[in-house]
């Protein structure tokens, strides 16, 4: 019988369908609500033990429309990870676990450049029964002065010295979230693999302005008078966030079979996430539902069209053979020729 329920990196899910890490995983309330309303899994807004450094302005999002129907087609947002206790994550997560043991939490944290940091927030948060962690090596504006998040993530050596450090303690799956805003995010995803990682997730925003006020020729978003550059998500990422995925998933159908692949990137509708899963991704972060295709299982599904990506060179010769095929079938009866006739005939057959 088809069904959407999967097992990813031993968690089990419902569907492969997770709310990611930001504001609809800000508290236990609308994590709660999320798995009332059956995401497979929710990733929490990130964490860290010192929460009073993270301080939050208004406004801190901008939105990029079309001209006609105003339509959202692009987000840019300024905001930092959670700036609530620490010790209030913790009796919600704990809380979370006895009313939803089923539910699949996946805490995401971030520290500084320091081990007892990580390994700290590992141990004390694994012990609130969470199913799973997602590394914050990608966040591309916030706290770069600590040396986290994309500060972290686009230095390999640093980002696969700190996956070593929490898979010394981590007892449950670890994913590093990777920063789409480097050369290759395929270099990540190898770094963050061979450091032990059980999956990797990708992509995280990408760096941008969103624009300028042309009245006031001001950077928008504008906090008085001044901004800092964002993360750009919403639908206009998704081509770039595809090819990021088709390039993670290829790293691990090569070089780690069996490691997973959490898809983000521009995702709003059942249609986007069933491309994000033929590109290899296990999950789909920030989605509805992929039921339209016959596939029995999210397995059938997953990395389906790997296979149809190759080199520029192979498309001109699949198409120079494609187009001999095409002219060397007999249209016209004045197309037949005897040297040729049974050639001839068998391409016209099925």
């Amino acid at each position: 019988m088809p069904t959407l329920a999967t097992t990813v990196d031993g968690i089990n899910l419902p569907n492969p369908f997770v709310i990611g890490s930001g504001p609809p995983g800000t508290n236990a309330n609308v994590i709660g609500k999320a798995f009332d309303e059956g995401w497979g899994a929710v990733v929490i807004k990130t964490i860290s033990l010192d929460s009073s450094k993270v301080v939050n302005v208004a406004p801190r999002y901008a939105r990029l429309r079309t001209e006609k129907s105003k339509e959202i087609f692009g987000w840019q947002n300024i905001e930092l990870i959670s700036d609530r206790p620490f010790s209030v994550w913790l009796d919600e997560l704990k809380m979370l676990k006895d009313k939803y043991p089923d539910g699949a939490v996946i805490a995401s944290i971030m520290e500084e450049y320091s081990k007892d940091a990580w390994i700290e927030i590992v141990e004390r948060v694994q012990a609130t029964g969470v199913a799973g962690f997602e590394l914050n090596f990608s966040c591309p504006h916030g706290l770069p002065e600590r040396k986290m998040g994309a500060a972290m993530g686009q230095d390999n050596a640093i980002m696969s010295e700190v996956c070593r450090w929490v898979m010394s303690a981590a007892k449950v799956p670890v994913w590093a979230k990777l920063t789409p805003n480097v050369t290759s995010i395929a270099s990540g995803a190898e770094a963050a693999l061979a450091a032990g990682c059980q999956g990797v997730s990708a992509i995280n925003t990408i760096l941008c302005v969103m624009g300028v006020d042309l009245e006031t020729l001001r950077p928008e978003p504008t906090v008085e008078g001044y901004t800092v550059p964002g993360g750009y998500s919403c639908t206009a990422v998704k081509p770039i966030a595809l090819r990021m995925v088709k390039d993670c998933a290829e790293v691990i159908r090569d070089k780690f079979p069996g490691r997973s692949l959490s898809a983000i990137g521009g995702i709003e509708s059942g249609k986007d996430a069933a491309q994000f899963i033929l590109l290899g991704g296990d999950t789909v972060q920030v989605c509805t539902g992929v039921s339209q295709h016959k596939f029995e299982t999210i397995a059938d599904f997953k990395g389906h069209s790997l296979q149809y990506f190759t080199t520029h060179a192979d498309l001109v010769r699949r198409q120079a053979e494609a187009k001999a095929a095409a002219k060397a079938l007999v249209a016209k009866d004045g197309q037949w020729k005897g040297d040729d006739f049974v050639r001839q005939s068998e391409s016209l057959a099925r």
